[in-house]
């Protein structure tokens, strides 16, 4: 599995992100334009996933996100995995709205 840094993932021009922290942690903060899919979630929603586009994970640290890449990428999808998560992404400085509804 392949990770990332916060700061590399933002500098992809269209990156695919998807974010697999719970709803709650959703509403504290996000990156727009991301896809959510909890990762309890993701066996059932596995079909919103694009598979013709790298898929880059993020959570709220780093380590459901990884459980997620790595699932995802046995089931054949080219997945790199956000180190730091959304915690990692906010202390680079980098945009994501805080509160709010998604």
């Amino acid at each position: 599995m392949h990770s990332i840094s916060p700061a590399d993932a933002h500098a992809i021009d269209d990156a695919f992100i998807l974010d697999v922290r719970e709803p709650d942690e959703l509403a504290q903060a996000r990156i727009d334009g991301a896809l959510h899919i909890p990762l309890g979630d993701l066996v059932e929603r596995l079909d919103e996933v694009p598979r013709d586009r790298t898929v880059y994970v993020m959570c709220h640290v780093g380590g459901r996100s990884a459980q997620a890449a790595q699932f995802l990428e046995a089931q054949g999808f080219d997945v790199v995995n956000i180190s730091g998560g959304i915690l990692g992404w906010y202390r680079a400085g980098l945009p994501l709205t805080l509160g709010g509804a998604e």
